[in-house]
């Protein structure tokens, strides 16, 4: 696979993610970086749809890291009830905004070492954050795994994110990193049956 193909097979799975009204993903079209990463963490297994709605609600209350971190609990839990895995998703957002306002005075760090250390983030979650603020990585999600599979930018399997993230930075310049998770992931998520899908990854991979 060469990148000039990669990029045309990229171009291709951004048409066909585009629909009627701009399919707004957990992690764009907040107010600051703290919002970003804490709708990122949110995120984890659960519907963008549901995320921002929850988001929302939590952020209106404790719109920054200082705020967040004096929330008792039990008043997270409440607040995000609807998003998968909400008890074990309190503790990190609430022990991430404490560490954020004791460590890092209320800023979210840019470099992904210091990002993976805070609670709740793992390098998927610190990549879409980096993505989202405008620097260069690569997000690595079920879909971003699964499509790259299918369409041979990589050979590894999908439990490997890792290495699939390294294969991509290999075939893509730079520039381009940016738009690799948002643009698969709106296609994913615009064609959910799994016939259709991989009928269209059929056609996308016949281009050269």
């Amino acid at each position: 696979m060469d990148e000039i193909t990669a990029l045309k097979q990229l171009a291709e799975l951004e048409r066909l993610g585009k629909k009627p009204g701009e399919l707004r993903l957990a992690a764009e079209s907040w107010g600051s970086p703290f919002q970003i990463l804490i709708s990122t963490i949110m995120s984890a297994r659960t519907r963008d749809e549901v995320t921002i709605k929850v988001a929302e609600k939590l952020f209106k209350k404790y719109p920054t890291a200082e705020k967040l971190s004096e929330a008792e609990l039990s008043d997270l839990e409440e607040l995000i009830k609807p998003v998968n895995f909400y008890r074990n998703k309190s503790k990190n957002i609430l022990n991430c905004a404490k560490v954020l306002f004791e460590e890092h005075r209320g800023k979210v760090p840019t470099d992904l070492d210091s990002l993976v250390s805070l609670p709740g983030v793992g390098r998927k979650t610190a990549n879409v954050f980096l993505s989202e603020i405008g620097d260069d990585a690569i997000g690595v999600d079920t879909h971003v795994a699964h499509i790259s599979g299918k369409l041979g930018w990589t050979k590894h399997p999908p439990e490997s994110a890792h290495k699939i993230e390294s294969n991509l930075k290999e075939l893509f310049s730079k520039k381009h990193w940016g738009k690799i998770n948002p643009t698969l992931v709106r296609f994913g998520k615009t064609h959910t049956s799994r016939k259709e899908k991989d009928e269209l990854l059929g056609e996308v991979r016949k281009i050269r």
